[in-house]
């Protein structure tokens, strides 16, 4: 009950109490339990009690609940659990809060999970525990919210995040849960079998999930260190450990959902019991909770994302602006941004441009590779500037589909100062024209030599005819190199290398 306490009422109670309220809430609330675990006055019990009820008013809260135990205080055995099932020994249940499900099943969410004595005595049937006084103490939904999670729609909530209660005495811990599936539950599960590969799949899955006790924003998925799984008394299979990247550094776990759907009884008559293990760490403190969840696939989430339709283009337009706008300051001025077209994932032309709202480049990624991707591997990262780039903040830029869709032949632009786009040539489309026009040359200083070939001859004929009238007029041949004028315009070729006559051999003929 201490620890469903927030800040400002865990400050009233130690005020009241006469003990020091200043420190961070994992502070106060070791100095809560200190001050219960060593005998508080009545006084202090009430109000205790006073700000329980203040902090969850409309939950209706059993007489047993509110008698905090003494240290000496047995916890109550098993009570009678939805369907009439008796839930295992350490397991208790507050009054339901929800409305009944159909067939009169009560709602899952008002299960109260406890915790066991201590490790090795997770065994729940037939066995009958005393619970430390601690276990009683845990919130039973705290303020912490997890990350929505684009593959998976919700359905519901069967157990709301509760922190995982622990000893401060011991350092390996363990706590129970338990829940109950209502007949419409059960029958949601079961029509989303299928059985068409060789494992059993459900579309519509009950999934575990762990997260650090922060309230400030949404959180990730975060596993306790060692932390082992058991679901109806069966070990859960967990995410294998990654590589160390340093020597010595110990291998940890990648945290993600954990799909226990195989692990849970489909009834409606028989509570779901979960028995986490993890070993404790000094400030820090996890929270667990249990969905229902339908599982979507990257087609749908693109559909979704073509739902929300094209941003303007004028958005670009003005991010380009804004880019490229000189800044009085700096002696350096950027005057125009070249920008690919092709997807720096598949390095492939864009199909669907998308970037996320957070980044601040133009440069844009395919949006169907980029949930491909995702769904493979869940890591929302930008592939451009490798920030945060969520599902939920993906847009399709308008500006980029004018561009692809009027510029089908280059796979490059260039923005200018006022917003607007030219294409720019490729080094092999440079090359070929470079190469057309040195051929275009060639040809032409052919045809200029082949004319002066035909000037040179005529203007000898006329050296001749001019010789023999006594005048001698000197003709330069542009056509010829340097090497040649070196060896003399009158040098004859070389001769060819004569070879020796055969020898003649005499064959005699022997009778």
């Amino acid at each position: 009950m201490v620890m469903s306490l927030r800040v400002s009422e865990l400050q009233v109670l130690l005020g009241y109490a006469g003990r020091n309220k200043h420190g961070r809430k994992h502070e106060l609330l070791t100095k809560a339990l200190h001050l219960l675990k060593a005998g508080c006055s009545p006084a202090v019990h009430m109000k205790i009690k006073e700000l329980y009820r203040r902090r969850f008013p409309a939950k209706m809260v059993s007489h047993s609940e509110l008698a905090l135990p003494g240290p000496h205080h047995p916890a109550t055995a098993g009570v009678v659990g939805g369907g009439g099932a008796a839930l295992p020994a350490g397991l208790t249940q507050l009054a339901y809060e929800g409305h009944a499900g159909h067939g009169g099943a009560p709602s899952p969410a008002a299960l109260l999970p406890l915790s066991l004595l201590g490790p090795g005595k997770h065994e729940l049937t037939g066995l009958t525990h005393h619970l430390p006084t601690s276990a009683t103490l845990h919130p039973v939904h705290p303020d912490v919210k997890l990350q929505r999670l684009p593959f998976y729609d919700m359905l519901d909530e069967l157990i709301k995040p509760t922190s995982l209660a622990s000893d401060n005495s011991q350092r390996f811990q363990e706590t129970c849960f338990a829940f109950a599936l209502t007949p419409q539950q059960v029958q949601q599960i079961s029509s989303s079998m299928d059985i068409s590969g060789t494992k059993c799949d459900f579309s519509v899955q009950v999934q575990l999930r762990f997260c650090l006790s922060e309230t400030s924003c949404p959180q990730e998925d975060h596993f306790p260190p060692n932390l082992c799984v058991k679901v109806n008394g069966k070990p859960c299979n967990l995410p294998g450990y990654l590589p160390p990247t340093k020597n010595g550094v110990e291998p940890k776990r990648p945290s993600r959902p954990i799909n226990i759907t195989s692990l849970v009884r489909l009834s409606t008559t028989v509570p779901n019991t979960i028995v986490v293990s993890w070993t404790a760490e000094i400030g820090r403190s996890y929270s667990m909770a249990v969905y229902l969840v339908k599982q979507q696939s990257s087609t749908v989430l693109l559909q979704r994302l073509r739902a929300k339709g094209i941003r303007n283009p004028d958005h670009s337009r003005a991010l380009i602006k804004e880019k490229l706008t000189a800044d009085p300051d700096s002696e350096i001025a950027t005057t125009s941004l070249r920008v690919s077209l092709l997807c720096p994932l598949g390095k492939m032309r864009l199909m669907i441009p998308c970037r996320a709202l957070t980044c601040s480049h133009l440069q844009c990624f395919d949006a169907t590779l980029y949930i491909q991707m995702n769904e493979k591997k869940p890591t929302w990262v930008c592939p451009v500037c490798d920030k945060k780039a969520p599902y939920e903040h993906l847009i399709i830029d308008g500006l980029f589909v004018e561009i692809l869709n009027s510029c089908t032949d280059c796979d490059e632009i260039q923005f200018k100062e006022d917003g607007s786009w030219a294409p720019m040539r490729s080094k092999k489309e440079v090359q070929e024209v470079s190469s057309a026009s040195y051929n275009n040359g060639l040809d032409g200083s052919c045809r200029t030599s082949a004319g002066s070939d035909q000037r040179s001859s005529s203007a000898s004929s006329h050296g001749g005819s001019d010789s023999s009238n006594g005048k001698k007029v000197e003709v330069i041949d542009l056509t010829l190199d340097s090497s040649s004028d070196d060896e003399g315009p009158d040098s004859p070729p070389p001769p060819p290398p004569t070879l020796p006559p055969p020898i003649k051999r005499a064959c005699e003929h022997t009778p």
